[in-house]
């Protein structure tokens, strides 16, 4: 497999968002007045661990799109498919989150190809969400540019892209 700088810069990309999302969501929970009961020696809690449950970004290929705006459409969808396992499977996220919150993108031939996954992953019960570009820059409004999956099981998300390549 050939060293890609560019998926590099991605992926840092959406770590960077992720690390900024969750830290202003733990500084939040710690200006609660609940205590934190978290037991942060509990094996489970390992970030070494990288668990069974991860959540994946598929990006359509036939837009053209340029890595960066690839990035923030994943960004976007790793956002709002977060929100959605909060609410739907938290205990789910809760797994994701004690295993270092593994994260794949994934590329997709066209539309068709991304609503069928989409389709797929419901019918498994898997959250998704898909990101429709506000059409201000490259894209033309509307557009539906990225996928995401999860988090959730691995089993369950590679029924649905265990078939697809890297982005």
């Amino acid at each position: 497999m050939e060293f890609d700088p560019v998926s590099l810069v991605i992926g840092l990309t959406i770590g960077v968002c992720f690390g900024l999302y969750f830290k202003k969501l733990m500084s939040s929970k710690k200006n609660d007045d609940t205590p934190d009961t978290t037991d942060l020696t509990d094996e489970a809690t390992s970030y070494g661990d990288w668990g069974e449950y991860k959540m994946v970004l598929v990006v359509r290929q036939d837009l053209g799109m340029g890595k960066g705006k690839a990035a923030a459409q994943c960004c976007h969808a790793a956002v709002d498919v977060h929100e959605k396992c909060k609410r739907k499977h938290p205990k789910w996220l809760s797994s994701w989150e004690s295993s270092a919150c593994p994260k794949v993108a994934l590329k997709c031939p066209d539309e068709e190809t991304l609503l069928a996954l989409a389709s797929h992953a419901r019918v498994l019960d898997i959250d998704t969400s898909i990101i429709s570009d506000a059409g201000r820059t490259q894209i033309p409004s509307g557009s539906k540019t990225v996928l995401g999956l999860g988090p959730a099981p691995v089993e369950l998300i590679d029924k649905v892209t265990g078939h697809l390549k890297l982005f």
